[in-house]
């Protein structure tokens, strides 16, 4: 291994040291010369070059003095000091003054006439030095250079506008025939032009001329200039998908597929015909084609099992392919797959269980990993066996991935924790990084907290884990979960010695942190413990670090109180909403000298239960070992090929708390204040399409005794501006004809301009009484407003306008809006522990399938699913299990049977268990 001198560190080229000012005085010196020196002056431009390219900054006067010397250098024609001029004006152009007198210069250079090597880069750099005001200057030279038959002119011309829609988007746009033209053009290297000057720069007549990247840079552009246009962009996907053997770029028909799934994601009606276009892809020529069309199908949102199967069946073909990289993709994207739909990977389980053996262990880890996730409960202790193996062969980015393969699977399987944890444990005691000891660490919190039956023996290996731990953050966090946990164990004693052991030999930190969780111990029901805690905590009170002795000396105070008191400090029930508090103290700290002068307020986050805490992370953990589903999203301002993706709706995160979400903004509103603590909120629905004129999303809040209906309204019409604009919000009535919800107050929009977004707030009182507890109903909404068109000479709206209504769908309050998802580890005792019992049959005709039907009875109650059960195993019957708790803070578990045939759908037996009865027949009526 070497090692790099310090005085070295400041060096450049040729390992001089290099001063700022001895470069600029030696460029202004050398550019200024006469005769030019070609070769002295490419040394200067490099030395410049890296300077720039290293962070450093010349003065406004200098860059410009720089940047003026510079442009003598254009009286040589030597190639590559024209190269390295271009290069080098490109960056000083943001920071020199005056810039545009040099245009004359570059442009003599872009003329058709010109040497072909000369003109990309004076075209790239012309793009840099105009602004708005000129633009219009060169777009006849840029609309030619665009269609020229040199690819590396046609691609300078086209990255250069990428550039330039900053500047100028609409001059742009009017390029966008010339651009549509290229992306089908099949250029290639004509050897007559790069027989001369361009060979010495290895552009060859055949290597170049094979990769149309030319199309691909055309069609990234295109898409910028149509992004805004939903109709142009299907009709250029499917023109271009039509074109055929036009296309020969892979990588433009990689962005082209992008294009596509994000096509699908937006509009729904379009699925079916652009489905057709993925299909053929998958048997292109190129193999990052087939790739990326079985990644998107698979990634699409809903997609069925017939969808699904001919992507598998391409990806399973490449498993066995002797090329690492082919076998590398397919199974990291079956793996992915197999998070959320394993079933249907089953088909590969064969090929896969060969690669468990692969020289490649990047490719073993994935394959064991997936093995691990479509593999059933017997398949469970074999793999695990397997994996012990070859987990010291793998780097530690990898024992992490199937380190978290293992933490899913504990979760979906708790009966086999046993095996697990014993695995964990040994992995723990291996060598190995922060990060993988965290993630084994994090794995084993899960089993803790989520199997019930592992708490033991984990928190035992957890004990013996901090006796020897080099890692002070996770030795806390340790020290926080046996404070938290071992209090409520069988033996809680056994932990107070591992606990003090800290606090004698480690540093300050992880003192602190032991004394806290020493402290907790203080409220178990037994004398003789509170008594040894209290001789230990007393010890502390002579530790050198304060902040050590502060903890110990309140703990002692706290344990000479009443146990309510001491409880609620050292153990609360109720914990602050993560989410709600981060975004507060966000607000705090970047609120400025008024924000800071007064304390933060705490009563401003809401709280939640422990329960409710646990379901939160409970999702966030699924979420975690989920894909990213969707159709990619490809940001208008970044590059076209170029994006991330968006999240689909799975069972894992039916339950999110948006509680949590809008607490703080309507906690706010004045008018809302007096109804209290907001109890629950659903997720945003969509009341009208997406492409009409005004697109509303409608939310519901539910308080004590108030329902509050939440509109959010989009004007999407340029050239209106719409005025006092409310929702008229109409509840059914009641089987006995009175209206159980009465309207107290809406609270409208005063002005909504064009392409905006308003809220509007409608409050109702909700039906009092223990017997409308669980009231629903149906409220038929109309958007009523005042429109007014804007003048087009003054931009201003009319002063006259006129009275409109617009209908849109209804809202229901339903089963669902009166269950909160939270998670219980033992499902069986808490079914056993309830009494009230109801149970009823239901046929689903129009669900294809097990995963579906899992997928709607969640989303229909509004239940949290336990023990991994919302993904299905077989593809004829399954099991589901479900918990929640009501609003006012009662049990209910459900028990779903399904089975499924192609001829009947899914015919599933719902039973429902609760502490009342009413909500056991609510939750059975809850499918209908």
């Amino acid at each position: 291994m070497s090692y790099k001198k310090n005085e070295d560190l400041d060096s450049g080229p040729g390992g001089a040291v290099m001063d700022k000012m001895t470069v600029f005085q030696d460029c202004i010196a050398g550019f200024n010369a006469s005769p030019i020196q070609p070769r002295k002056c490419r040394v200067l431009l490099t030395k410049l070059t890296y300077l720039l390219s290293t962070g450093d900054t010349f003065a406004r006067d200098e860059s410009t003095r720089l940047f003026f010397s510079i442009t003598k250098l254009f009286q040589h024609k030597d190639i590559a000091l024209r190269q390295m001029v271009y290069l080098v004006i490109k960056e000083l152009a943001t920071s020199a003054d005056d810039v545009i007198m040099v245009t004359s210069s570059i442009m003599k250079d872009t003329t058709v006439g010109s040497d072909v090597v000369y003109r990309p880069n004076a075209i790239r750099t012309l793009a840099r030095i105009i602004d708005a005001s000129t633009i219009q200057a060169i777009e006849r030279l840029i609309k030619t250079a665009i269609v020229d038959k040199h690819p590396i002119v046609s691609s300078a011309a086209l990255i250069s506008s990428y550039h330039l829609l900053p500047v100028s988007r609409e001059v742009v746009r009017r390029w966008a025939n010339e651009t549509q033209d290229t992306v089908l053009a099949q250029k290639v290297f004509p050897q007559a032009a790069y027989g001369g000057a361009a060979g010495g720069l290895g552009i060859g007549p055949a290597g170049p001329a094979s990769s149309f990247m030319t199309q691909y840079h055309a069609l990234g552009l295109l898409y910028q200039l149509r992004s805004h246009d939903r109709m142009a962009l299907i009709k250029m996907i499917q023109q271009l998908a039509n074109a055929g053997s036009a296309m020969k770029s892979p990588a433009a028909v990689v962005m082209l597929i992008r294009f596509v799934a994000r096509a699908i994601d937006e509009d729904r009606n379009m699925r079916r015909p652009l489905y057709t276009l993925l299909e053929g892809w998958l048997k292109h020529k190129s193999d990052m084609v087939n790739f990326e069309a079985a990644k998107t199908i698979l990634e699409m949102r809903d997609s069925t099992d017939a969808e699904a199967s001919p992507a598998i069946n391409v990806l399973q073909l490449f498993l066995s392919s002797p090329r690492f990289v082919s076998r590398f993709s397919a199974i990291r994207i079956l793996n992915r797959f197999a998070m959320i739909r394993p079933q249907n990977v089953n088909v590969c389980n064969i090929d896969i269980e060969a690669l468990i053996n692969d020289p490649n262990r990047s490719i073993a880890t994935y394959a064991i990993t997936t093995l691990l996730k479509t593999g059933n409960e017997a398949s469970v202790d074999r793999l695990m066996k397997q994996i012990t193996g070859f987990m010291n062969d793998i780097s530690d980015e990898f024992k992490i991935i199937v380190v978290d393969a293992i933490r899913s699977l504990c979760l979906k399987f708790p009966s086999k924790q046993a095996s697990m944890l014993s695995f964990l444990s040994g992995v723990l005691r291996d060598e190995g990084g922060y990060e993988f000891k965290r993630a084994v660490i994090e794995a084993m919190f899960d089993l803790i907290k989520f199997v019930p039956d592992s708490k033991e023996d984990a928190l035992s290996y957890l004990c013996e884990f901090i006796e020897d731990c080099e890692f002070t953050k996770l030795a806390v966090r340790i020290l926080h979960l046996l404070g938290e946990e071992g209090p409520s164990t069988a033996h809680p004693t056994k932990y107070i010695r591992y606990i003090y052991n800290r606090v004698v030999l480690e540093n300050a930190i992880v003192r602190a942190a032991a004394v806290t969780a020493l402290s907790k111990f203080s409220l178990i029901d037994d004398a003789s413990v509170q008594e040894s805690v209290k001789v230990l905590l007393t010890r502390c009170l002579d530790d050198p670090d304060d902040e050590v002795r502060d903890r110990a000396a309140m703990a002692l105070r706290l344990s000479a109180t009443e146990k309510p008191i001491a409880k609620e400090y050292l153990s609360p029930e109720s914990v602050p909403s993560l989410g709600a508090l981060e975004q507060q103290l966000i607000l705090y700290v970047t609120g400025g000298p008024d924000a800071a002068s007064i304390a933060f307020d705490i009563s401003s986050v809401p709280f939640i239960s422990k329960d409710q805490a646990d379901a939160d992370q409970f999702r966030a953990k699924t979420m975690a070992t989920l894909p990213i589903l969707g159709g990619t999203s490809l940001d208008s301002g970044s590059g076209a090929g170029s994006g991330g993706v968006s999240p689909s709706k799975t069972p894992a995160n039916i339950g999110e708390d948006y509680a949590q979400k809008y607490a703080t903004s309507l906690a706010k509103i004045p008018e809302l204040q007096a109804f209290g603590a907001l109890i629950r909120s659903s997720r945003p629905v969509q009341l009208t399409e997406s492409e009409t004129e005004y697109v509303i999303t409608g939310i519901k809040h539910l308080y004590k005794e108030h329902l509050v209906l939440q509109f959010d309204v989009q004007n999407t019409l340029p050239d209106t501006v719409l005025e006092d604009v409310s929702v008229i919000a109409n509840p059914s009535t009641a089987d006995d004809g009175t209206e159980p919800f009465v309207e107290e107050f809406i609270i409208a929009i005063p002005r909504l301009t064009q392409e905006s977004t308003g809220t509007i707030y409608v409050a109702f009182t909700r039906p009092s009484g223990e017997e409308h507890a669980y009231t629903g109903g149906v409220f038929s909404n109309i958007l009523r407003f005042t429109s007014k068109e804007i003048d087009p000479t003054t931009g201003e709206p009319e002063e006259e306008g006129y009275e409109d209504e617009y209908q849109v769908e209804d809202i229901e309050i339903g089963v669902a809006d009166f269950l909160v998802p939270t998670y219980v580890g033992n499902f069986q005792h808490m079914w056993d522990q309830l009494s009230f019992e109801t149970s009823e049959t239901y046929n689903l005709a129009g669900v294809g399938s097990l995963s579906e039907a899992c997928s709607s009875v969640i989303d229909s109650l509004s239940m949290q699913p336990l023990e991994g059960s919302e993904t299905p195993l077989q593809n004829a019957t399954h099991v589901l299990k479900l918990f929640a708790r009501t609003l006012q803070g009662g049990k209910v578990v459900a028990l779903v049977r399904m089975a499924y045939s192609a001829k009947t759908g899914v015919t599933l037996k719902i039973s429902a268990r609760a502490e009342d009865e009413r909500v056991a027949h609510m939750v059975v009526g809850g499918i209908a």
